[in-house]
């Protein structure tokens, strides 16, 4: 049952994050372990996608149920799969000290494979896999967006507020 909360300041507006992250199609060309995506219905509120993810000798695909609230708020609820559960969300809240201090970026995920043994696979790695897959959506937007805006000084570092990996 890994659980992983995190926010961090960026310097790219609440709808630009919100644009990349909806963007399920394009997953298979950043994220690592996304080996494939396949959005089966989409409208201004929902998308559904199925995800194929792989890491060493393990690969699984899965169905999520995607609610897109523009351009504050991305929740995912697992609908099929090798998961017990999956819950996943992404919040953009605008910097309240104006447009140049850049989004605050809240991100969770909760999950528990079916499996045993995927869930003691991703159990030793889960820590690692979730700072690169958050650095690869920053990585993302710099492609996309260009370097992000200057923040102020008083801009609060990047860090993590919670990160557990529970057996």
């Amino acid at each position: 049952m890994p659980t992983h909360a995190e926010r961090r300041v960026v310097g790219y507006q609440p709808e630009q994050l919100f644009d990349l992250v909806a963007d399920i199609g394009k997953y298979p060309d950043f994220l690592p372990w996304c080996l494939g995506a396949r959005v089966r219905a989409r409208s201004a509120g929902e998308v559904i996608a199925d995800l194929t993810i792989g890491f060493g000798p393990f690969r699984e695909s899965f169905t999520s149920r995607v609610a897109l609230e523009r351009p504050h708020l991305i929740r995912v609820r697992y609908e099929n799969g090798p998961f017990r559960y999956l819950n996943n969300q992404w919040r953009f809240t605008p910097d309240p000290r104006g447009t140049h201090a850049g989004t605050h970026v809240d991100f969770f995920v909760d999950f528990e494979f079916r499996s045993r043994l995927l869930q003691a696979a991703i159990g030793v790695v889960f820590n690692e896999a979730v700072r690169r897959m958050v650095n690869a959506f920053l990585k993302r937007a710099g492609e996309v967006y260009g370097p992000p805006e200057r923040q102020t000084p008083a801009s609060p570092p990047t860090s993590p507020l919670v990160t557990a990996a529970k057996p």
